[in-house]
């Protein structure tokens, strides 16, 4: 299933999912490689600090929680749909991401360095601080999102688009594109790393918005041609 299909296919509502009937309600806190398999974790505020590192989400729903400085190093998510939860200060280094929707939900200052995304959606999500350092993102569609301050330094990012999406102050340092398709975005402000942007696909109006960066970049100086006056036009005749 590529991006563009991924995006077609992502419910809005818990029931439209299609493990919808066999979701049970999550009761307890979250633990150290617990596995969360059929189940609707809903409303649960997370304790600041609660330790879930690798644990494992299978055809699970979260809605409306709150996980603060959860600890899910190297948890795995797959088949799991996510709304209106926030994820903030979270741990989520070296994670595994597949099959996977977030719909409606902040992230900030995430540490997900090292992470693999392969057919996650965002949509509506607002990224901000989010740490991708090195992350491998294959297929991902970021739709109607916020990124700001968003780290992909040394990522890889294979076959992602940015559908309604504003990329601020980003960090494309060291990143490596391919099949990127930027075309949808509306906005592209970098922090760094617009020689990285090769492999990727845009418009031409966004070039033009671009080519001050991309000048500079490449260290090119842009000046108006210079004025001959008219009596060293007469001298050479």
């Amino acid at each position: 299933m590529t991006a563009k299909d991924a995006r077609a296919a992502v419910p809005e509502d818990l029931a439209d999912l299609p493990f919808a009937a066999l979701l049970r309600p999550h009761a307890g806190p979250l633990a150290v490689e617990g596995d969360y398999d059929t189940v609707h974790l809903d409303r649960l505020d997370v304790a600041a600090g609660t330790r879930a590192a690798g644990s494992r989400f299978l055809e699970s729903a979260i809605t409306d929680c709150v996980l603060d400085g959860t600890d899910l190093r190297g948890a795995r998510f797959n088949d799991t749909w996510a709304s209106g939860t926030r994820f903030t200060g979270c741990a989520l280094a070296s994670s595994q991401w597949l099959d996977t929707a977030l719909v409606g939900c902040s992230l900030a200052g995430v540490e997900a360095y090292d992470a693999v995304l392969r057919r996650v959606t965002f949509v509506r999500c607002k990224l901000d601080s989010v740490n991708l350092r090195s992350a491998a993102l294959h297929d991902v569609v970021f739709e109607d999102c916020v990124l700001r301050d968003v780290d992909l330094d040394g990522a890889r990012l294979d076959g992602v688009t940015f559908p309604g999406s504003r990329i601020e102050q980003a960090r494309f340092g060291r990143a490596t594109l391919k099949k990127a398709d930027l075309r949808g975005a509306l906005t592209i402000d970098l922090a760094d790393g617009y020689e990285s942007l090769r492999g990727a696909v845009i418009t031409p109006a966004q070039l033009l918005d671009l080519a001050p960066a991309l000048a500079q970049t490449l260290g090119l100086t842009v000046a108006e041609p210079a004025l001959t006056s008219h009596s060293d036009r007469s001298t050479k005749r």
